[in-house]
């Protein structure tokens, strides 16, 4: 028998993950409105800390952002933090990313994955919010042949342990969901991009690798007429569609749902690195042209990865505005100016 719970009425948001790339901009997102956010995050060294503890320094300029430095496998730190805010929105971004990292430490993907968002669902049904939206992935379909990914496909053979870990919060959310009536959105996301992005992900290391004067691994085996595809989501267009979900009154998502939040408009990787070539240019004001050097797919690596977005949009009307041209553009003005590669160009010259 399902549990009837008694909602919180308040406006507070906790959002775990708050420093990283996505739960930054949506932090950033509901304190400019003049929402309480109570960020929760780690600030692990899974890449570069310091950019988290710069977005962390952007947010703590708010008045109405409170930020409690945590570990997700912590069952009593969540529960305190749940006790203690009693938040309404629960927004739980906070996970070991990363599909090649999971076959170098799975017990990292164990512990924050799984142990990590079992803690907040305990905390959920202890401290019953309106609305518990998580963060799944594309990776969830596996090696699917099948193009667009749609939300009914069968997502049943993950290929990597990160993938694993995803379809497990899936599977979670649904049965806490069912058994305590949870509102719970799962988003699968595809391949987000943009401006203080995550430095582990392909386009932000082509940029690091071109400084440094070294060649940019492409994994596909340099077959350009079988490239891999891939869905590239700008991080606005993103925010916008977890903003959507947000407003969505929670009577519309019981018991348990997950979207795709993509762009609906895959892009080849080599135009997608031609396009990175031509935004870097522009940055610096003179031609670039990255060294390439042309490896076979990794393990857990899919070819394609293509969202059908129909039912978010549905929902919310979610439709990405952003083309790669401009959200290309956007991130390589950002980055020069962030690490000052301008003027060292300057200087070189």
């Amino acid at each position: 028998m399902k549990q009837k719970q008694q909602r919180q009425l308040n406006n507070v948001y906790l959002i775990t993950g708050a420093v990283g790339f996505i739960g930054y901009f949506l932090s950033k997102k509901l304190l400019d409105q003049g929402l309480q956010v109570i960020g929760f995050d780690n600030i692990n060294d899974y890449y570069d800390p310091q950019l988290k503890i710069d977005r962390l320094n952007q947010l703590k300029e708010y008045d109405n952002f409170v930020f409690v430095e945590g570990d997700l496998a912590e069952k009593v730190e969540i529960g305190a933090v749940f006790e203690t805010y009693q938040p309404a929105i629960v927004v739980h971004l906070a996970a070991q990313a990363g599909v090649r990292y999971s076959l170098e430490n799975p017990d990292a993907y164990i512990q924050s994955n799984i142990v990590g968002f079992f803690n907040i669902l305990e905390a959920c049904k202890k401290y019953p919010v309106n609305h518990l939206i998580y963060a799944s992935s594309s990776s969830v379909y596996g090696s699917n042949t099948k193009v667009p990914f749609e939300e009914t496909d069968r997502v049943d053979h993950p290929v990597s342990l990160y993938a694993a870990t995803k379809k497990s919060n899936e599977l979670m959310a649904h049965t806490y969901s069912h058994l305590y009536n949870i509102p719970a959105t799962g988003l699968r996301f595809f391949t987000v991009y943009g401006p203080m992005g995550r430095p582990d992900m392909a386009y932000y290391s082509f940029l690091d690798k071109y400084f440094n004067g070294e060649a940019i691994k492409i994994y596909n085996n340099g077959d350009f007429a079988n490239d891999l595809y891939r869905d590239f989501t700008f991080i606005d267009d993103i925010i916008r569609g977890i903003e959507k979900l947000i407003l969505c009154p929670s009577d519309d998502l019981i018991p348990h749902r997950v979207f795709n939040i993509g762009n609906n408009k895959p892009v080849k990787l080599m135009e997608f690195i031609a396009a990175l070539e031509k935004a870097l240019g522009k940055s610096l004001n003179e031609n670039v042209s990255f060294i390439k050097e042309y490896e076979p797919i990794k393990p857990g690596d899919v070819p394609a990865t293509y969202a059908s977005t129909n039912k978010l949009e549905d929902i919310v009307d979610f439709k990405p505005s952003t083309s790669i041209t401009d959200g290309l553009q956007v991130f390589t003005d950002w980055y020069v100016h962030y690490y000052n590669k301008l003027q060292e160009t300057s200087l070189r010259s």
